[in-house]
């Protein structure tokens, strides 16, 4: 292919070059957490090749020293591939196997990127564990203990203020009363429910196709490598991966990391409720809600003095849709599969990667910097029970809809208690009034006992 100029400083050499100067759609590289995952993946075949006799020590130690050495250092700018680069992702292979072999020249030991490095393996088998690898390793070390910390701070919020009733909504306009505490149990049920889904989806993405090679029938690995390197990655990382059952599949379709992918959307849409409520409840000070304050942490405006804005919720919200835009483009990489391999793999791992990321960032911006610091405005959560027309929807058994409906109405025009309109306008004694117009016999419904006969 002819001559091509390498940077002298660099570890890499002419294939990572070339990809290079090739791919220029983008200077947008693939993550760190990609890359180490690379690397795991050539340690393990380094001392699984070795094991198995088929790589002198010498070569072994030095693939795994380098490793060691990449792993500590996170030298990214030695890892310049455009995510725009051929779909197998073989530049970043090939970039990676050549940055090793720069680190052990530098000590005195000649390797081959391709017979040595790559012993065993093929970017079409690499590329594809490695981005299930990462994916794991950054869902279950970062995004799942984010959620739990978000689930355990708001659940201690709502204990901490369990004696608070507000107006419940529908189509964003009053309805009846519920506990402060229950709509915030709701929350902490879509987190939680999120997770479950996650590690649901974390047990297929653990089963990697490594060892299937270029088009899944393991040519040039030898038979022991798959479930010896994997043992290797587990010890490694504490994750238990285990062998996909079809090398086949593994390599040419993406299904299990879309199906990831859509998890992680539906995680960031319950993010997106909780942000979204927490606006609406701190709109004001004085024409909105005005129910909550969230925590001052800048200023809102340029131009009008003491505006605050609910910044972090909103942040949460532009993190969401950039994690349904990563989906979006997550699906249509799953339509790259052809024949045996799939070639939407990079952008495929770049996306996944990023989406956890934020989702990561976004349930630790909530759980750290919002809910633990929100103060409660229990007087205009009592003002507006007071004057709640909806407090009639209790007397329906008693005295049916319609008549109910005609003292909600004139209650609300006249701007008055309900309790005072219904006394005017209905023989049900006092007591019984105050105890069925009471805002806690309506959030506490379920714990009631009526006689509707």
């Amino acid at each position: 292919m002819g001559d091509v100029r390498v940077p002298s400083q660099a570890l890499y050499g002419a294939q990572t070059q070339r990809a290079v100067e090739n791919f220029t759609i983008s200077r947008q590289t693939l993550p760190w957490s990609f890359i180490r995952a690379i690397l795991f993946i050539k340690q393990a075949a380094a001392r699984t090749n070795n094991e198995l006799g088929l790589l002198p020590d010498a070569l072994s130690h030095a693939i795994a020293d380098s490793v060691t050495e990449l792993l500590a250092d996170k030298p990214v700018e030695e890892f310049p591939v455009s995510v725009f680069q051929t779909g197998s992702g073989t530049s970043t292979n090939m970039n990676v196997n050549e940055v090793i072999c720069g680190l052990a020249r530098r000590r005195g030991i000649e390797l081959s990127a391709n017979d040595h490095v790559n012993l065993g393996q093929s970017s079409n088998d690499v590329i594809p564990s490695a981005l299930q690898i990462a994916s794991v390793i950054e869902t279950e070390g970062q995004l799942l203990p984010a959620l739990k910390l978000l689930t355990d701070e708001i659940l201690q919020f709502a204990r901490n203020n369990s004696d608070v009733i507000k107006t419940g909504r529908t189509h964003l306009m009053d309805a009846l009363p519920i506990r402060l505490h229950a709509e915030l149990e709701g929350w902490a049920a879509q987190i939680n429910e999120s997770c479950e889904r996650l590690e649901d989806s974390l047990v297929r993405l653990r089963k990697l196709p490594l060892g299937g090679t270029a088009v899944g029938s393991g040519v040039n690995c030898h038979p022991d490598f798959p479930d010896k390197a994997i043992t290797r990655l587990n010890k490694k990382t504490s994750i238990t991966f285990s062998l996909t059952s079809s090398f086949y599949k593994g390599i040419s379709s993406l299904d299990t990391v879309v199906e990831h992918s859509g998890v992680l959307k539906t995680t960031g849409i319950a993010l997106s409720k909780i942000a979204n409520d927490l606006r609406w409840m701190n709109s004001g000070p004085l024409s909105g809600l005005s129910e909550i304050k969230l925590p001052a942490l800048q200023p809102g405006s340029s131009i009008m003095p003491a505006k605050i804005n609910p910044v972090i919720p909103e942040a949460v919200c532009m993190a969401v849709a950039q994690v349904i835009g990563n989906d979006t483009t997550i699906h249509v990489a799953g339509l790259g599969g052809n024949f045996q391999l799939n070639t939407m793999l990079p952008v495929a791992a770049h996306n996944i990667l990023n989406s956890i990321d934020l989702l990561s960032g976004s349930a630790l911006a909530l759980a750290e910097k919002t809910i633990p610091k929100i103060k409660i405005n229990r007087e205009i959560y009592s003002q507006s029970l007071a004057l709640n027309p909806i407090l009639v929807t209790s007397l329906n058994p008693l005295i049916g809809y319609n008549q109910a409906a005609k003292i909600g109405k004139i209650a609300s025009e006249e701007k008055r208690p309900v309790i005072e309109v219904a006394k005017e306008l209905t023989d049900i004694p006092h007591e019984e009034l105050e105890r069925l117009l009471d805002p806690k016999t309506l959030a506490d419904w379920d714990k009631q006992k009526f006689d509707y006969h």
